[in-house]
């Protein structure tokens, strides 16, 4: 696993050159955030070590399975550590990919694996868990949710954006890394949340796929203007069809 420190509080994980997630430093100790691919616990564990603290809570940005794909293997090596995602997505724990009546009614994408590990908090927008604020960000899932942190106005973004084969955002297709835009759930939706995350102004972009990107607003612009783009040539294409 590759790892990579970004100032005093993060620090990336990467598994097979794409797949992200992060260690968020606080006074007690760690925070992780999202648990990556199946099988990643003990690299995780072991970067936590060789940074000199133990990680006290699990935050996830998503139920797809490279996000919770090594949830309970962590659960059980780190059973008193909290374990928080959104309200909304932690029914797709347990199975539930039913949506809500005033929900899209769009077919969800990508895999939703059922976890064993019940979560020990519901996670609502607005909160605070240490440093970090949960954001609302739907769209790639219909309950996602975004990490801000206010020390150091570090945005860990989840699949809101992506930056791996440059950047994009709500469901924009990259040839060279699809995977994020073919697990998109509803792109009108994910492009309203990519305005809203940019609207915080974050001075560094962490996302679950691709780089960390400082002085980032430009380029999340450019991916808002290109994600729109595309969604009107697939509305004008449905409509000539």
């Amino acid at each position: 696993m590759q790892i990579k420190t970004y100032g005093d509080h993060l620090i990336q994980l990467t598994r097979l050159t794409a797949f992200n997630c992060f260690l968020v430093r606080e006074a007690d100790g760690f925070t992780l955030v999202d648990t990556g691919l199946k099988g990643s616990e003990q690299a995780i564990l072991q970067a936590a070590r060789e940074h000199g603290a133990p990680i006290r809570r699990i935050l996830l940005s998503h139920a797809h399975t490279d996000h919770v794909g090594s949830l309970d293997a962590l659960h059980t090596l780190l059973p008193d550590a909290e374990v928080a995602i959104s309200a909304r997505d932690a029914r797709f724990l347990t199975g539930d990919r039913s949506l809500d009546a005033d929900e899209p009614q769009v077919l969800l994408r990508g895999g939703y694996p059922i976890c064993a590990t019940t979560p020990t908090r519901l996670l609502t927008a607005g909160e605070r868990i240490g440093s970090l604020e949960v954001i609302a960000s739907p769209g790639h899932t219909p309950g996602h949710v975004a990490f801000f942190d206010h020390r150091d106005r570090t945005l860990i973004a989840g699949d809101a954006y992506s930056t791996k084969a440059g950047i994009t955002t709500g469901g924009t297709l990259r040839l060279l890394f699809p995977f994020p835009a073919l697990a998109t759930w509803h792109k009108p939706t994910a492009i309203d949340s990519a305005e809203r995350l940019r609207d915080l102004q974050p001075a560094r972009l962490a996302v679950g796929h691709g780089p960390v990107l400082v002085n980032p607003i430009e380029a999340m612009e450019r991916a808002i203007a290109e994600a729109k783009r595309h969604l009107r040539s697939e509305n004008y294409a449905q409509k000539a069809y």
